[in-house]
C-alpha cells in the first residue's frame, strides 16, 4: 500500500495520570481538562479517561468537564458493571471501552475475557449502542476473543500491546517478533471480521514504530509514558514527538511526500 492510500493513524491520549498527580495532594492542580486540551492543540486525535470504581484518578466531575468541553471524541475507558454503564449512558462518551478491573491492580492488566463474560457482555455493549457510543473492548491479541467480541456486537477491539513491551524492556527478540507476529495476525483478523482495530497498553517513543506501521491498526491509545515524558519535557513536546515518531513510522521519508 503506498503512502497516498495509507490511512492516517489516529492516536488517543490517556490523561488519567494527570488526575493521579492531582489526587495525591489534592485540590484541584494539575488539572486533567487542560491536559486535554494541550494533548489535542499537540496533535492528539481523541482524549482517553478510565473512571475506575474506586476513583483513584479520574472523577466523576472530570468525566463531566470532559464531555462537555472537549472538541475531539471522548473514549470512556470503564469496567463492565451497571455503575459504570449507568454513567456511561448519562454522558454518553464518542466510544466506551470495556476494560477489566480490579481493585488491588495498579493499572489494567491483561485483556478483558470476552468468550466468558459473553452473556453480560452482550447487554452492556447493547445499552451503549443504543444510547449513541461505539463500543471497544480491550483485549488479547487471540483470535478467539476477537470472534467473541464479534459475536456480541462490539465496533471496535483494542489489541493489548503491554506484553510485547515487556518484553521488549528485556531485549528478548526473539519473543518480540513472535508476539508481533500474532498481533498482525489478530489485526488482519478483527479487521476481515469487520471490526476497527486500535492498540495500545505500555507503548513508547521506542516501541510506537512497529504498530504504527500496521496498515489494520487506525489508533494507538497511549497514556503513562506520555505523562511520564511530559514531567521532563512537557506535555505538548511529548505528544509532538509521539505523532512525529508514529508518522515517520507509517509513512517512511521517501514516501511523505505523497502521503
Amino acid at each position: 500500500m503506498s503512502a497516498g492510500q495509507r490511512p492516517r493513524q489516529r492516536l488517543g491520549v490517556n490523561i488519567d495520570h494527570v488526575a493521579t498527580i492531582r489526587n495525591a495532594r489534592g485540590g484541584a492542580h494539575p488539572d486533567p481538562l487542560r491536559a486535554a486540551h494541550i494533548a489535542i492543540d499537540a496533535g492528539a486525535d481523541g482524549i482517553t479517561a478510565h473512571l475506575r470504581e474506586d476513583r483513584r484518578h479520574i472523577s466523576d466531575k472530570d468525566i463531566a468537564n470532559l464531555k462537555e468541553q472537549l472538541t475531539r471524541p471522548l473514549n470512556f475507558e470503564m469496567a463492565a458493571t451497571d455503575e459504570m454503564l449507568a454513567i456511561a449512558c448519562s454522558h454518553v462518551p464518542h466510544a466506551c471501552c470495556l476494560v477489566p478491573e480490579r481493585r488491588e491492580e495498579r493499572t489494567t492488566e491483561g485483556g478483558l475475557d470476552v468468550r466468558v463474560g459473553q452473556n453480560h457482555l452482550t447487554r452492556c455493549v447493547s445499552e451503549l449502542k443504543n444510547v449513541g457510543s461505539r463500543v471497544s473492548m480491550f483485549i488479547e491479541p487471540d483470535l478467539a476473543q476477537i470472534d467473541a467480541s464479534h459475536r456480541i456486537g462490539a465496533d471496535v477491539v483494542e489489541l493489548h500491546t503491554g506484553h510485547y513491551c515487556e518484553l521488549a524492556l528485556a531485549n528478548d527478540a526473539a519473543a518480540m517478533q513472535q508476539e508481533l507476529d500474532r498481533i498482525i495476525a489478530a489485526s488482519k483478523h478483527a479487521h476481515a471480521a469487520g471490526l476497527e482495530v486500535h492498540a495500545g497498553h505500555g507503548l513508547t517513543y521506542t516501541t510506537v514504530p512497529v504498530f504504527a506501521d500496521i496498515d489494520e491498526v487506525v489508533e494507538l491509545n497511549i497514556g503513562h509514558f506520555l505523562i511520564g515524558e511530559a514531567i521532563f519535557s512537557g506535555l505538548s513536546p511529548a505528544v509532538r514527538q509521539m505523532r512525529q515518531v508514529m508518522d515517520e513510522a507509517r509513512y517512511p521519508t521517501h514516501l511523505r511526500r505523497s502521503a
